[in-house]
Order: structure tokens, then C-alpha cells, then sequence
């Protein structure tokens, strides 16, 4: 089994430290380096290639915000994980709107840190419906109303299965769960994913789920239309 190549990045030397302690110990976790802002986390993801970043939040500089706004760019961008001090974090939400895959809490048991990082690795979003919709609610405010209307000005350039597709990607559905679902085949699904991240210009299944929400489709869907 090939090693998650994972890159370390945080301002604390202490924290970065804890967590190449923590992560080190995984057979199937390579660290391959640590940086302490995001200037030099991009240097690094050149040098090293990980398959996923560790990303702080807040750091000096370049902070976690720019640099996973810069990687989630690149044509091969690693996934990132945001380690964050609060859960209601506007800064979260603006770093999963820039393509990080999820986020973590920087007192979140190591082990659910480890898997965090698995999944991401494998393609899966680390980020349940509940904290999304807290998330969401948390950000809530002036922008909310042109949001949705933009939102829902993309989502109306979808076909009605693709649109199927973006409210059971909103609600934390898997690909096994969707197919079953919509009685189609998980080949299928995963299709109708990847036209959805091609027409929308979307890089993740967390940027379908927050134009899901900001679109106001799974309060319909909780309404029964």
C-alpha cells in the first residue's frame, strides 16, 4: 500500500511538532515536511508533492486562507485539511469555499485527525450536513440573498439529474448511497458528479454542497417540493 504523502503546516513549532508525533506514527502516513506559513507551505508542495496539507488557518504572512485558495488552483492540487481553534469560523467557511476538502479542530482526538486525513486522501469531504448547515447559518447575513440568486443562477444551467445529484451531495450522501437512491449505477453517479464540477466550475464535492445550500435547494427538498 502506497504511503499518504502529507505536508504539515502551521505557525507553532510545537503544534507542528504534536502533530508529526501524532501522524508520524501511521503506517500508512508519510510526513514529508512541515512548513510555518502558507509562502512556504507552497514551496514545499512544489519540493514534496503531498497528497494532502495540513493547513492552519491563521498564520503570519501568508496566511492558511491564501495558500489553500493558491494550491486548490494548481492543475495537480493536493486536497487540504484546515486546522482551525473554533467551529463557527468564518475563515472556514471562505477556505472551503476556496476548495478545501474539510476541517478540523485543533483539539480533535488524533485518531479522528488521522482519518480526516485518510478520507480526504480517498476523495471523500470531511464534513458532516450538520456542520455545513452551522456553517452556513453561521455566515448567513447581507450576501445571503445575492448569493442565492447567483447560486441559483448555475444551478439552473444543470440537467434535472444533475440537480438530483447536487441536493444528495448537499445532504452528505456517498456515491453507493446516491446510486441507490436515484436507482442508478455508482459509474453514473460518479459522472454526473464530474459534469457537475466541470459545468460549474466547482473542484469538490464541499463547493457542490455549499452552492446546494446556498442555492436554498435543501430547504426544498425539506419542504417536499
Amino acid at each position: 500500500m502506497t504511503a499518504i504523502r502529507l505536508l504539515l503546516v502551521d505557525d507553532d513549532p510545537l503544534v507542528r511538532a504534536g502533530l508529526s508525533f501524532m501522524m508520524g506514527g501511521a503506517d500508512d502516513i508519510e510526513i514529508v515536511g512541515e512548513a510555518g506559513d502558507g509562502d512556504e507551505a507552497e514551496t514545499l508542495v512544489d519540493r514534496t508533492r503531498p497528497d494532502v496539507v495540513l493547513m492552519d488557518i491563521r498564520m503570519p504572512s501568508v496566511d492558511g486562507l491564501t495558500a489553500t485558495r493558491r494550491l486548490r488552483a494548481r492543475k495537480d492540487a493536493p486536497q487540504v485539511v484546515v486546522l482551525t481553534t473554533f467551529h463557527a469560523d468564518d475563515q472556514v467557511l471562505l477556505a472551503l469555499r476556496a476548495g478545501a476538502a474539510g476541517f478540523v479542530l485543533k483539539d480533535t482526538p488524533p485518531a479522528e485527525i488521522l482519518d480526516a486525513v485518510r478520507r480526504v486522501a480517498a476523495g471523500d469531504p470531511v464534513l458532516s450536513p450538520a456542520v455545513t448547515r452551522q456553517l452556513m447559518d453561521h455566515a448567513a447575513g447581507a450576501a445571503a440573498d445575492t448569493r442565492r440568486a447567483r447560486a441559483r443562477e448555475r444551478i439552473a444551467t444543470l440537467g434535472e439529474r444533475e440537480r438530483e445529484v447536487v441536493v444528495a451531495v448537499g445532504r452528505g450522501l456517498s456515491n453507493a448511497e446516491i446510486a441507490a437512491e436515484l436507482f442508478m449505477s455508482v459509474a453514473t453517479v460518479k459522472a454526473h458528479v464530474s459534469r457537475v464540477l466541470a459545468k460549474l466550475d466547482l473542484n469538490n464535492r464541499v463547493q457542490i454542497a455549499l452552492l446546494a445550500y446556498d442555492a436554498g435547494l435543501l430547504e426544498e427538498e425539506a419542504d417536499g417540493h
